[in-house]
């Protein structure tokens, strides 16, 4: 490959994930390139991974852990959760325009303009259990741990779709963010230990 060829292959990359925000090795297959280019601009630092097979500009990250920074400032009950808890624990493909929070039953529903959010009503130990607190631009965020975060999607399934959960499962267990002892007590905390049974057992 010529050095212009590359330099082509370059440029129509950065339009693309400059026009979309996110970009996927598929996407760059799709425009007729061999997904190495994307290696090769990560290991260059021209991207930075996301998430698994996840890529975007340096700013674009530092921009979607200042939103979830933005919504905590505004709503400081609120949990990160869900699919903004996957993407925020790198263990997902999803893309969600909206930051998923869980809020208790009593808690006012926050009115935003922007960033749009995607609010989850929780209870008991379903809503204290696996918080982990993280600094983002100086101000603590509050996440779900991934193992929390897989048995709600299990729990919460009809929302964000059973093959998201899947996916976080074996995303979680694979990249070692979670143990299956973790996941086990995570899904009696959900409440859903029938339900990740067969899909636990099998994976595992």
């Amino acid at each position: 490959m010529t050095q212009r060829t590359s330099e082509d292959a370059r440029n129509r990359i950065l339009e693309r994930v400059r026009r979309t925000g996110i970009l996927r090795p598929r996407d760059v297959e799709a425009m007729g390139l061999p997904r190495e280019h994307v290696r090769r601009l990560w290991q260059r630092g021209v991207l930075v991974r996301i998430g698994r097979g996840l890529y975007a500009l340096p700013g674009d990250t530092v921009a979607a852990g200042q939103t979830f920074a933005q919504v905590t400032a505004r709503v400081p009950n609120a949990v990160i959760c869900l699919i903004s808890a996957l993407s925020f624990h790198g263990v997902t493909t999803q893309v969600s325009d909206r930051v998923w929070i869980a809020l208790g039953h009593k808690a006012r529903k926050p009115t935003l303009d922007y960033p749009r959010i995607e609010l989850i009503r929780m209870s008991g130990d379903g809503l204290t259990y696996g918080i982990e607190s993280h600094r983002v631009g100086g101000v603590e965020v509050r996440v779900f741990s991934p193992a929390k975060t897989v048995a709600d999607c299990f729990k919460y399934r009809n929302k964000v779709g059973l093959d998201v959960a899947l996916e976080a499962l074996r995303e979680t267990l694979s990249s070692r963010r979670a143990t299956v002892d973790g996941l086990w007590e995570a899904a009696g905390v959900c409440r859903v230990t029938n339900v990740m049974r067969p899909y636990l057992e099998a994976i595992a």
